[in-house]
C-alpha cells in the first residue's frame, strides 16, 4: 500500500468552493484501479490549509492508471484552479506502525 500525501493550500477566501468541487471530485478519484481510500483534513492553524491522504495499491495506481487518464483531466478541471501554490505530491511506504487512515 502507497500513501499520496499532498499540502494544499487553497486561496483565500475559495475554501468554501474548493470544499464543494472536492466534494464533487471524490466521486472521480474513489473510482480509479488501485484506490485504497482518501481523507481530506483542514489545517487548524492556517483556515486555507489542507491535506489530502491517499492510499494506493501501487505507486503506478496514481502516477499512470490516475495521472494518464481521462478522470485525472476532470479532477483537474475541478481542483487545480484553487491551489496558490500548486502543491508537491509525495508518496510514502509504511515502515512501521498501526493504521491511522480508518474512520
Amino acid at each position: 500500500m502507497i500513501l499520496e500525501v499532498a499540502m494544499l493550500d487553497v486561496k483565500p477566501g475559495e475554501t468554501v468552493a474548493f470544499e464543494a468541487a472536492f466534494q464533487q471530485a471524490q466521486s472521480i478519484i474513489s473510482s480509479m484501479p488501485g484506490y485504497g481510500g482518501h481523507q481530506l483534513q483542514k489545517c487548524m492553524e492556517k483556515d486555507n490549509r489542507y491535506l489530502l491522504l491517499v492510499t494506493w495499491q501501487t505507486l503506478e495506481d496514481h502516477t499512470q492508471g490516475f495521472r494518464e487518464s481521462a478522470e485525472y483531466q476532470q479532477w483537474k478541471a475541478l481542483l487545480h484552479h484553487f491551489y496558490d501554490p500548486f502543491p508537491v505530491v509525495e508518496h510514502y511506504q509504511l515502515v512501521t506502525g498501526d493504521k491511522i487512515l480508518e474512520s
